[in-house]
């Protein structure tokens, strides 16, 4: 059996690496982080030419079944991943993490994208910790307000005026994101509603802080794709297809 995972993902690596050597497993990573974490089994870097160009990749190297384990703004890559299956006739499953939900205390401010996120900053606050990645940073451009920016690799221009670059990957640390608020003095938090528990504790820290945090919601996905929140029931599915298979 032949598995696509799709993402670079913590939960794409824990998924090959469930999977890996029981069945053949192909991660494909998009290349946008220079230094990507690999998971077991075999890898490949690049995109495919849109869904056509899936949709041959799967034929042509005869895949039985393809997890989209991307991350939760990777949305082209998700419809790309539906209209490749439904045309390759190859089942299809979306490993979603859950999202992040506020609790008392929060001060959350719900936009529905990048530029939202820049016209939200509006009176909030003058020292602004963006987490949103390195890409996207041009919505930002004209904001007045000094910006720490977190990301993987170096960001590249246009970006705001006023900016620090820290280059840190996560898992992050409550203690460590307490003590990096305080540090720069930051009273408004920019995040995407990415999910997952390596990156959440930035949300904690501005709560105990009583910083506002501006959260951009998450694009739509495709409609009719079966969905789990884990690897592990990524891979009861798979299991459950080699049994069918047999």
């Amino acid at each position: 059996m032949h598995v696509l995972i799709l993402g670079g993902t913590t939960e794409a690596r824990a998924l090959a690496g469930l999977l890996h050597p029981r069945v053949r497993v192909t991660s494909s990573l998009a290349g946008r982080v220079a230094a990507p974490r690999l998971p077991a089994g075999e890898v490949r870097i690049g995109g495919f030419g849109g869904p056509e160009g899936l949709a041959a990749w799967l034929r042509e190297h005869t895949v039985d079944a393809v997890i989209d384990a991307t991350h939760p703004f990777a949305e082209r890559i998700s419809f790309n991943a539906a209209a490749a299956a439904a045309t390759a006739h190859v089942p299809l499953l979306a490993l979603r993490r859950p999202g992040w939900v506020p609790v008392d205390g929060d001060r959350w401010h719900d936009v529905a994208s990048l530029d939202g996120a820049a016209a939200a900053l509006e009176g909030l606050g003058d020292r602004v910790f963006l987490t949103t990645g390195r890409m996207g940073l041009a919505a930002f451009a004209d904001r007045p307000e000094w910006f720490l920016v977190r990301s993987v690799d170096a960001p590249e221009s246009p970006m705001p005026a006023r900016t620090e670059v820290l280059l840190d990957r996560g898992p992050f640390t409550l203690d460590g994101e307490r003590a990096l608020l305080a540090a720069h003095r930051i009273d408004v938090l920019v995040t995407k509603d990415s999910g997952a528990a390596a990156t959440a504790p930035k949300l904690t820290a501005a709560r105990e802080a009583g910083i506002p945090v501006v959260v951009v919601r998450r694009p739509p996905v495709p409609t009719g794709v079966p969905t789990t929140p884990t690897a592990e029931g990524a891979a009861a599915w798979v299991a459950a297809r080699e049994h069918d298979g047999r």
